[in-house]
């Protein structure tokens, strides 16, 4: 079935279920002064003459904002109304989550019992589920508040789980137009919240997005879009439940295109059929229905005309989150609170920025991080490293970044380095800086803690410190990593970080190194718990343990009731790859007096904006190539821009065909390494046929050549929250600014479905649409072209596209690149490093629409310095193409600027032959007009002015 025909069927559905939702509460939604929809919406299976009338009448200002409702008792006896177990199988929420049950002990729990299929059984669909008049919370004393709304929820009778909060506090906060907030909690104890410096309000918004609706028994809370009418949330499809250890909550979606809930192997779009999602950090070879390195519990769902929402649970402990095919979607997570943000776009585009605004945007990386960077486990010494490199520069390759993995390494000891076979490492990096080049090494988290008693300084230091997680019995607990018995540094701690930044000074002295690589810090542990075990007690032994590989929360990584500066690891498993990362930011923030590089297998919500992320010890096949996409897509909408799996593969043997075709996909990845395992044949592109060499070097340079405009999408990753690599449902531009008087429109990719669940290309930008070869043998590929006009400037070839697939031909030494029309690129002159290339001459590309219009910036900066653009230290150009004419309007100017010239302007898209061009009123006597494409160029002696071109071709 096609997407389009998937989206009719679901269409169906949704009108039903909204008509149905609508008829029920539009007579008791009443909008407050703040046009906010607010309705209580008693139960019919729960109503009785003894209704709920508000305990709080004194507060006019509540009474004006919302309704009771009082229904006549004898509405429930209606013969209309279904048994309590007469529910279909799609809608059904499992009562028995924690284990296989029988039954009579179904049944002993409230809940209906009905036998389905061994296959059924085996896709996750529940035959022990809830009736509709399972007991849950109800709703007291609504509340308005400056911010919004507040309540408190009872619940009468305790669940099936044991240690059940009756009582909990409602908070709901309307604080933008766009972002909904509401949380859960427990209003006499305090639990654990995650320590992730969020957004404050202090006056909910004036106006919004949505409208929010409240059902008082059971407690539910409904949010609607009030452009549309569509429920996006409906909590009162399944009881909620709220213990110590067992936090539960569920809600209808309005489509079953949903996208997140990372880190998984997954495709961009999630399947609900009954997919369960497990989010707990961990150390594993990628492997589908697995929970990896990373937990970010946020999800985007696309919805009917190019709408989309999204919703971010702030929950940093170990979780399920199910999706079933109503659909819907339930979580639930083993501590801390219910604290959910919604996110009302209303596009795809804003509903990613409006995420970012709360978790933060993406850190700016270095210039030279953009460019190759060459790493293998298997460099046994700096002779090897520096070979290496040698070999790269005589084959005239590109490489900015040397990397060496632990063989640099003292008995594989951080912070060290081996005097026999790496003696002249510090040398080794000057000698790269010297040549443009830099230097980064990994550091992994655990800390060995064998040496002799004052021969090595990061445990002794650490010890003396107190920095250290503890065991049950106060000890720093004792892992197992690669150097044998280690100690995990608690990030969380203060003095954590300043013995952190203590320990890179000191390695820093030695080995003058310019970025890290910090991994295995899920953390990682190649013994279960530790050296010495775990204690039995309720962290080690959870009443429900999400679907975690090993069924276990000390699987391959530490104690779960180990003990940390802010609270037990139980609760900040999850975050221990982003405090690390946070920790190695601000070391080399304070080390270098630079921009930081830090690039971290594990992470979590707001990692980006501190350090990249790199996809783990991936394989060298064709799967985990398509993988790759998918993952670098989501991380995006992570807010994690710097991302980049292993050119290559890392582990196994790769082939050349696959190598390849991995660079030239590589080389769209926003972090491009090239990266091997001990063992396996070697994959440096020096080592294949000419034919492969030629093919990856024609890759490489075409990335050194987009470099500007890569370094500019970054930029406004940092600055707005966009993203750099993107799915096509992302792009949203509607319009191109010419002036204030005409905008022409673009097409907007979300309102096309066909783009929805497309993972097999990618977006660059706005710009640049990626088509790569993903199977073995094939010299074509088929890639989706929404409407527009798209160029392939290394082919000479157009494409009128009214939203269609088009087959396209990928010889061996070629990877499909389409620019959008209606967009202008800067271009440099590639070069074996950036520190050379960054001096080279400037081109600009320009796409004109069928209207003959186009627009593009640049910005630019020293390519390393600290808080440039928040300093206003730097440079941004907007390129403006209009009636014939292409003219620039500097945003800001600075001296880095000086030097830069511009050596050639392309123009796709002429419809016919010009009588003359002028470039800044002088007449270019040699430009050249391509028939076939309808291409104007001006050769690079026409030019060499400082970036301020006005070019005009009659």
């Amino acid at each position: 079935m096609t997407v389009t025909e998937k989206m009719e069927q679901k269409r169906l559905c949704m009108i039903l279920t909204v008509l149905a939702l609508a008829a029920a509460v539009a007579v008791l939604s009443v909008y407050g002064v703040h046009d906010t929809a607010l309705a209580v919406i008693m139960s019919p299976t729960m109503v009785s003459q003894d209704v709920y009338r508000g305990e709080n009448k004194g507060r006019e200002e509540a009474t004006q904002e919302h309704t009771f409702i009082e229904q006549p008792e004898s509405s429930t006896a209606s013969v209309l109304q279904p048994t309590a177990c007469d529910i279909p199988p799609d809608r059904r929420f499992d009562c028995a989550p924690e284990k296989l049950i029988s039954q009579e002990e179904c049944q002993a729990r409230g809940c209906c019992y009905v036998l389905v299929s061994r296959l059924d059984s085996a896709s996750g669909k529940p035959w022990c589920f809830f009736p509709l008049s399972y007991p849950s919370y109800k709703m007291k004393n609504l509340t308005a508040t400056e911010t919004g709304y507040t309540a408190q929820l009872t619940r009468d009778t305790p669940t099936f789980f044991p240690d059940n909060i009756m009582n909990l506090q409602l908070d709901v906060m309307f604080e933008t137009e766009g972002r909904l907030r509401f949380s859960l909690k427990d209003p006499a104890n305090k639990r654990f919240e995650v320590p992730l410096e969020t957004p404050q309000i202090s006056i909910k918004a004036s106006s919004t997005l949505y409208s929010v609706q409240f059902s008082a028994d059971p407690f539910g809370l409904v949010v609607v879009r009030k452009s549309s009418g569509r429920v996006l949330l409906n909590t009162t499809v399944a009881p909620l439940f709220y213990a110590d250890q067992f936090l539960q909550i569920s809600t209808s979606l309005p489509s079953g295109f949903i996208s997140g809930l990372g880190e998984h192997l997954t495709s961009l779009i999630l399947n609900v059929s009954w997919t369960k999602v497990t989010l707990w950090n961990r150390d594993i070879i990628p492997a589908p229905s697995t929970n990896l390195y990373g937990s970010h519990p946020f999800y985007l769902v696309l919805e009917e005309g190019g709408l989309a929402h999204g919703v971010f649970l702030l929950n940093s402990n170990a979780m399920d989150v199910i999706l079933q095919p109503s659909p819907a979607v339930t979580w639930r997570t083993t501590g801390g609170i219910l604290d959910f943000y919604i996110f009302l776009g209303p596009d795809p585009k804003s509903v990613v920025g409006q995420y970012l605004d709360v978790i933060g945007y993406p850190f700016m990386p270095p210039y030279w991080a953009l460019g190759f960077h060459l790493c293998r486990w298997g460099y046994i010494s700096s002779a090897v490293t520096k070979e290496v490199v040698k070999n790269m520069t005589a084959a005239q390759f590109p490489l900015d970044v040397q990397w060496n993995d632990l063989d640099y390494t003292d008995a594989k000891r951080d912070f060290t380095f081996d005097k026999d076979r790496f003696r002249d490492m510090p040398d080794m990096v000057r000698n790269f800086h010297h040549d443009g080049r830099r230097y980064v090494m990994i550091v992994d988290s655990g800390i060995s803690s064998s040496s002799p008693p004052g021969s090595y300084k990061p445990y002794d230091e650490g010890l003396k410190q107190g920095v250290f997680i503890l065991n049950a019995t106060g000890q720093p607990l004792m892992g197992k990593v690669w150097p044998g018995p280690t100690a995990y540094p608690d990030f969380t701690n203060p003095q954590a970080q300043q013995w952190w930044y203590d320990m890179v000074k000191d390695f820093h002295d030695q080995v003058p190194f310019d970025g890290m690589w910090i991994d295995m810090n899920e953390p990682s542990n190649l013994v279960d718990g530790s050296l010495d075990g775990c204690p039995k007690n309720k962290f080690e032994n959870p009443p429900y343990v999400p679907g975690v590989l090993g069924r276990s929360l000390k699987k391959h990584t530490i104690c779960a009731s180990s003990k940390q500066y802010l609270s037990s690891h139980y609760n900040l498993h999850n975050l221990y790859g982003l405090t690390e990362a946070i920790a190695s930011h601000d070391a080399l923030v304070r080390v270098r007096g630079k921009r930081p590089f830090v690039i971290s297998r594990s992470t979590f919500a707001s990692h980006g904006r501190y350090a990249g992320h790199w996809t783990g010890d991936i394989a060298s096949t064709w799967e985990h190539l398509y993988y790759t996409i998918p993952a670098v897509l989501l991380f995006n909408l992570y807010g994690v821009p710097l991302v980049g799996a292993d050119v290559c593969g890392f582990l196994f043997d790769t082939s050349e065909e696959l190598c390849v075709r991995w660079t030239q996909l590589g080389a769209f990845y926003p972090f491009m390494r090239n990266h091997n395992s001990q063992g396996n044949k070697a994959q440096e592109p020096y080592v294949f046929s000419q034919g492969a060499q030629n093919a990856m070097r024609k890759a490489l340079l075409l990335r050194y050549s987009l470099l500007p405009y890569l370094y500019t999408l970054f930029h406004k990753a940092h600055s707005a929250g966009d993203t750099v690599a993107r799915p096509l449902y992302l792009e949203h531009l509607g319009q191109i600014n010419i002036s204030k008087f005409w905008q022409p429109r673009l097409p907007r990719f979300p309102e096309d479905p066909n783009t929805w669940d497309i993972d097999r290309q990618l977006m660059c930008g706005a710009a640049l649409l990626i088509t790569p070869v993903l199977e073995a043998g094939k010299t074509e590929v088929s890639g989706y072209f929404p409407v527009g006009t798209w160029y392939n400037p290394i082919a000479g070839s157009t494409i009128h596209s009214k939203g269609q697939w088009i087959l396209l031909p990928a010889p061996l030494d070629t990877i499909n690149v389409h620019i959008r029309a209606g967009y202008i690129l800067p271009l440099q002159e590639p070069a074996l490093t950036t520190t050379e290339s960054r001096t080279k001459g400037m081109t600009l590309v320009v796409a004109l629409t069928p209207e003959g219009v186009a627009r593009g910036d640049l910005f630019w900066d020293d390519g390393e310095g600290l808080l440039t653009f928040e300093k206003g230290d730097y440079t941004q150009i907007l390129f403006l193409a209009r009636s014939g004419m292409l003219v620039n309007e500097f945003v800001r100017l600075n001296s880095q600027v000086d030097g830069l010239l511009l050596q050639e302007v392309t123009v796709l898209g002429v419809p016919s032959p010009p009588h003359h061009v002028l470039a800044n009123g002088i007449p270019v006597a040699d430009f050249s007009y391509r028939l076939d494409s309808k291409w104007v160029s001006s050769p690079s002696g026409s030019w060499n002015t400082h970036l301020m071109p006005q070019f005009t071709a009659h």
